[in-house]
């Protein structure tokens, strides 16, 4: 869940990309660590594995929402793909405000697209939610690699649910589609902040009296409301 941070006067959202191993997700990270502005942006941590890696980073976006002195900060990591650290991948998903799930597009993947898509279900179960409970975004990736699965057929195996969510074509490598995949991802959850936060800011609006901390609240709820 999201974190007000009243000292440091920040909303802290935590975003999770998840995926298959080599579906491209560290490269997703690395891209957009890249292009931040250092004085935006924390360093990128890397916890290895024997075969794999976790990256974590956190930045706060240029045109960040800025209400009442509060700014949202926005912190990114990524799961290891290989099965056998399940157990970090539902370390890293505690808390979790929203998800990219990163899948490869090559046709030869699309059961290691299916079964991390499941797993991810599954860790989330585990911690109580759901992919219904949390906003999330699909990222086709690999789209420079081979003959890529079609977009549609992608969209059948991995975004057909009873609610279709936005999905996005990608090339890491190059950052094609990564900041699309992350502006989406970072809409979702100011929307959903407002929604939760609405009827919250409402009554406080009403009474008569209020504190400082939940001024600044309301203010922020009906300013990620507006966007």
């Amino acid at each position: 869940m999201s974190i007000i941070n009243y000292v440091n006067k920040e909303i802290q959202f935590k975003i999770v990309y998840y995926g298959p191993a080599l579906c491209g997700k560290t490269t997703n990270l690395t891209y957009i660590h890249s292009q931040v502005a250092e004085a935006h942006k924390g360093e990128l941590v890397s916890l290895a594995t024997a075969a794999d890696r976790t990256l974590f980073f956190d930045f706060l976006p240029l045109n960040a929402v800025v209400v009442k002195g509060f700014k949202t900060k926005f912190q990114l990591y990524t799961v290891p793909g290989q099965v056998i650290y399940n157990a970090t991948r539902q370390l890293v998903l505690r808390s979790v405000d929203g998800v990219v799930f990163v899948a490869d597009s090559q046709w030869d993947k699309m059961e290691e697209n299916i079964e991390s898509f499941k797993n991810l279900e599954e860790n989330l179960v585990r911690q109580g939610t759901s992919l219904d409970q949390i906003p999330y975004v699909v990222q086709y990736n690999k789209r420079d690699v081979g003959t890529p699965a079609p977009v549609h057929y992608l969209d059948f195996v991995l975004n057909n649910r009873k609610v279709r969510v936005p999905s996005f074509v990608g090339i890491a490598t190059s950052g094609q589609g990564v900041f699309a995949t992350l502006n989406a991802i970072s809409r979702l959850l100011l929307q959903k902040f407002a929604r939760e936060n609405e009827t919250a800011a409402t009554k406080q609006q009403q009474r008569s009296a209020t504190s400082p901390a939940t001024t600044a609240l309301s203010g922020i709820a009906a300013a990620a409301a507006r966007r």
